[in-house]
């Protein structure tokens, strides 16, 4: 097992764990910058660590009822297919457009964190037909982005399943973590295809992230909300100016 990708598991769950991500945001960073992992490498990678976090998540808060098993399923089919749609495109785009991409992914992360606590919960939800279509479209939003970025997407899918769907956000986090185990499985598979995978690395990522997530999650309760989400926003934002200002690489003469 590799060390260093043991520790950058380790800081992705930890972190994850802290704010209520599933670790993509940040493994992928951390991959640049000490696995030495192309942008390609890292987001391929990143989705087979972001479905054993689905997994290990979803199980947590299925255990307190907190998963809308229905909902779940009909999120599958559309962010399956999408997934498979965003590995692809991601496999089409310069190393340095992809890393813009992600920096403006990384902004948006940001800001939803910062505006979490003012996500009203509907007093009317969606039903019917027309919740059915939400779900399908909100899945295809998620998978593409997770197969595009090597993230859960569920900074897509929690205010949706929150502002129109109707879920209370315990249910609503506890569901996006189950639905985004298909899409990060076909979107790794999809690059794995590609030759984008780095399997000397999975398995010290996946204990990694597992362990520290755990560790994530028992910090989160003694610590405040508002401060964490504040620090972890921030960090974020640099991290993302980093990406947004990737250039090509000069032709060699």
């Amino acid at each position: 097992m590799n060390l260093a990708s043991l520790w950058v598991g380790l800081l992705a769950g930890a972190f994850g764990g802290l704010v209520g991500l599933g670790g993509g945001v940040v493994a992928v960073p951390l991959m640049n910058a000490l696995l030495r992992l192309t942008q390609h490498e890292a987001v391929a990678t990143s989705l087979v660590m972001v479905a054993f976090t689905g997994l290990a998540g979803a199980f947590a808060y299925a255990s307190h009822g907190t998963v809308d098993w229905l909902a779940a399923l009909l999120l599958f089919p559309s962010a399956m297919v999408t997934a498979n749609w965003g590995a692809r495109y991601a496999n089409r785009l310069p190393e340095w457009r992809l890393k813009r991409v992600f920096g403006w992914y990384l902004v948006v992360v940001s800001l939803s964190l910062l505006l979490k606590p003012y996500i009203p919960h509907v007093g009317e939800p969606i039903e019917g037909g027309v919740r059915v279509l939400f779900l399908a479209l909100t899945g295809a939003m998620a998978g593409f982005a997770s197969g595009l970025l090597g993230v859960g997407g569920g900074t897509i899918t929690v205010p949706i399943l929150v502002l129109l769907v109707g879920l209370e956000q315990h249910t609503a986090q506890g569901t996006a973590l189950l639905a985004m185990i298909p899409s990060a499985l076909v979107g790794s598979y999809t690059h794995f295809r590609h030759g984008n995978l780095a399997r000397a690395y999975v398995p010290g990522l996946v204990v990694g992230i597992l362990l520290g997530a755990s560790l994530g999650g028992v910090l989160a309760n003694q610590m405040p909300e508002a401060w964490l989400r504040v620090v972890f926003s921030s960090v974020l934002l640099w991290t993302a100016r980093r990406y947004l200002i990737a250039r090509p690489k000069p032709q060699a003469a």
